[in-house]
């Protein structure tokens, strides 16, 4: 059979393979690393956020060229009756910068084309060009699984340019004054400078179905409550993010080719949040030290640190269950209402995924701004995923 054309390919060209591959550029130039992407350009069109406290200062460092936008003032939450700044720096990394620093560590091993079968040894593209490799990563995305329980994040951003400034100095993380309905939503911007702004209309839904018309709508319908005038669009995405309630980790390892998974395809981002940049970050830093880079190796590697993550963050999918079964759809803002009240550094480690047990107590003492005996229901995980 001849020996393998790469040391390592990565199945999917989203952040967690593109961090992959550039660490190990950074750290292990020799190790013949291919990304295999179906357009042909990492990252897609997307942007990954993230705190300070999210990641090392290092790790900020060798993300820089990747991450244009940095707010050094933190952010603001706007929800009924609570207005705050948080004083966290918050940095914003861009698909077209992260394609623009890794890219050119790849030349010709980031390989356009459609997996259609990912092996220990080999993956086979639709074309039927077969790329063997002694190790394999599949970082897809996530896919239609019965061994989790999933909540979603569903939303719509919208890069414009004003006619005139926005006026805004820092990110809004939340803006939840806006109208509800049947699921969680805010409004998330970003000012990229005095005239550009990402509009995001975000919603904590039941089901992952993403009406992009409607959110459109409803984008256009807040600029035009802020009194913004559109001068052009600059960029348009769009996201279905996991959320994780409850489900059996050891059954969802178990499907699929035996391969190490990276990102979403691994349960590897905050259960809560969505944000997956700071697994992405550690899934990088972890492979870039490996000493056995076979399929078999990543495979134990990646899924020992995915179950060990799932274990450490069951709190998490508490808080989840919390959310998306006990409280009443239209009424799920007032538990982040009342969460955002709480004192700065545990919002902060939250984020982080490093809450501690007087962090855990704090957030679940008091009068639940939820049903009680609801409440209560969603106290013990079952490990099973959804219903079939």
């Amino acid at each position: 059979m001849g020996s393998p054309d790469h040391d390592l390919i990565l199945v999917g060209g989203g952040l967690a393979s593109s961090l992959i591959a550039w660490r190990l550029a950074i750290d292990r130039p020799e190790v013949r690393v291919a990304v295999v992407e179906r357009e042909g350009r990492l990252g897609g069109k997307h942007t990954w956020s993230f705190f300070d406290g999210d990641v090392s200062d290092e790790d900020r460092a060798w993300l820089a060229p990747a991450t244009p936008h940095r707010w050094p003032d933190g952010y603001e939450v706007y929800f009924p009756g609570l207005s705050r700044v948080l004083q966290t720096p918050y940095n914003s990394l861009t698909s077209a910068r992260l394609h623009e620093a890794v890219a050119p560590l790849l030349g010709d091993r980031l390989i356009r084309g459609d997996a259609v079968a990912v092996s220990p040894d080999a993956v086979t593209l639709s074309d039927q060009t077969v790329l063997r490799a002694a190790g394999v990563i599949d970082a897809r995305g996530p896919a239609p699984t019965p061994h989790l329980d999933l909540g979603w994040q569903v939303f719509v951003g919208r890069t414009v340019r004003l006619t005139e400034p926005h006026g805004l100095t820092r990110p809004t993380i939340m803006d939840a004054t806006v109208g509800q309905g049947d699921a969680y939503r805010f409004v998330y911007l970003l000012p990229f400078d005095e005239r550009t702004v990402l509009v995001e209309d975000t919603y904590y839904a039941d089901g992952p179905d993403l009406d992009r018309a409607l959110l459109g709508r409803r984008i256009d319908a807040y600029i035009r409550s802020r009194g913004w005038s559109v001068e052009a669009v600059v960029d348009e995405e769009q996201g279905v993010l996991p959320i994780a309630l409850d489900g059996d980790v050891d059954a969802f390892w178990a499907e699929g080719p035996a391969v190490g998974r990276a990102g979403l395809a691994g349960a590897l981002f905050h259960p809560t949040t969505g944000y997956s940049l700071p697994d992405a970050v550690a899934v990088a830093r972890l492979v870039a030290r490996a000493s056995d880079l076979s399929s078999a190796g990543l495979r134990m590697l990646l899924e020992t640190h995915s179950k060990a993550l799932w274990a450490d963050r069951a709190y998490y999918r508490l808080l989840d269950r919390m959310l998306f079964r006990a409280a009443v759809p239209g009424e799920r803002w007032k538990v982040l209402r009342r969460f955002y009240g709480l004192p700065e550094p545990l919002v902060r480690r939250f984020y982080a995924g490093t809450s501690t047990a007087l962090d855990k107590v704090r957030i679940l003492a008091g009068k639940p701004p939820v049903p009680v005996g609801r409440a209560l229901r969603q106290l013990r995980e079952t490990g099973r995923g959804r219903a079939a």
